[in-house]
């Protein structure tokens, strides 16, 4: 997914999405909410355990480079240098936050990201409405990632392979700079699921915003 500027979201997309968001709720009693977060996590004591991992690693090719080579190497000397690294590390990772995700494990960000998808799910009220049938579209741009989180009302009339399909076709959007598109089809798409299963009621109150949240 990539970060470009053409991923940022104007006042006109909001308004797209909001509108795509009013449209399928016009059909279906579910709910549709979405967020893009700009980055899940700072990262910065996962990328400084790595780099802590990453100086023990240097001082044992020092050592083994000084046993290869005969060379004099103290222990003082290999401990200084550690440290050295580790500081160097650490002083980049706190000037430069955006480097800290290159030292941190995809599977990591990944769950970090579904974390904060989950996060947002209950902060936002998605999980209580009538039917239990919110639908949560959520995209975290640092980490390229997305998720679909849907409670169990509607969850459990739709098979994972849905969703999946969904979640391609925003990661798709996103990499060709077209978020907003990917929110509106993504939308599009996951109305027509609650439509089918949730059909729009006479009476039925509007639970949630029908709007973009970005954090």
């Amino acid at each position: 997914m990539a970060r470009s500027a053409q991923n940022k979201i104007t006042a006109e997309d909001h308004q797209r999405i909001t509108q795509a968001i009013r449209e399928m709720e016009k059909r279906t009693s579910g709910e549709i909410f979405a967020v893009v977060a700009q980055q899940s996590d700072d990262y910065f004591f996962v990328a400084g355990f790595m780099a802590g991992l990453w100086s023990l690693l240097l001082g044992c090719v020092l050592a083994i480079a000084a046993i290869l080579l005969d060379a004099s190497f103290s222990l003082l000397a290999l401990a200084v240098a550690q440290l050295a690294s580790f500081a160097s590390f650490l002083a980049i990772f706190w000037f430069s936050p955006e480097i800290r995700l290159w030292f941190v494990p995809r599977s990591v960000a990944y769950r970090r990201s579904s974390n904060n998808a989950v996060r947002q799910f209950l902060a936002h009220g998605i999980h209580t409405t009538s039917d239990r049938s919110g639908v949560l579209i959520f995209v975290s741009l640092a980490e390229h990632y997305a998720e679909i989180v849907a409670d169990e009302g509607i969850n459990n009339k739709v098979v994972q392979s849905q969703w999946d399909a969904m979640i391609s076709v925003m990661i798709d959007h996103a990499r060709r700079g077209k978020l907003a598109d990917g929110f509106v089809e993504v939308i599009t798409q996951a109305g027509g699921l609650l439509e089918a299963h949730f059909p729009k009621q006479d009476g039925q109150q509007n639970e949630l915003d029908d709007r973009l949240i970005e954090i």
